[in-house]
């Protein structure tokens, strides 16, 4: 079985025992049940159920495990007419989630 969610603005597939990265979940802590009722989509094998927007009365129940941080991205702006350089860099923080139940 597997589900198509929605959170932080972006869209999972996700399946029972995966685990995902999402965009930073404010106020959960590690080993926090966490429940998304955004089901956009749920499937098991032929049978798929599509919501508009979303399948009512659907779950996924997910565990967190955890803060995880993305790659570093460097930044680099410059300018060949003048002496403008300035390097920066952004690095993501993310909730690492373990998916437990999906319910239909």
């Amino acid at each position: 079985m597997y589900a198509v969610i929605k959170t932080g603005g972006k869209q999972y597939r996700v399946e029972e025992n995966e685990i995902i990265n999402v965009e930073l979940l404010k106020n959960v802590s590690e080993g926090d049940q966490v429940t998304f009722d955004d089901v956009l989509l749920v499937g098991d094998d032929d049978a798929v159920k599509v919501g508009r927007p979303v399948v009512t009365g659907a779950q996924v129940t997910a565990t967190v495990l955890g803060l995880a941080k993305g790659p570093k991205v460097i930044i680099f702006k410059h300018s060949g007419r003048t002496t403008l350089r300035r390097k920066t860099g952004h690095r993501q923080k993310y909730t690492q989630l373990r998916i437990d139940s999906i319910t239909a």
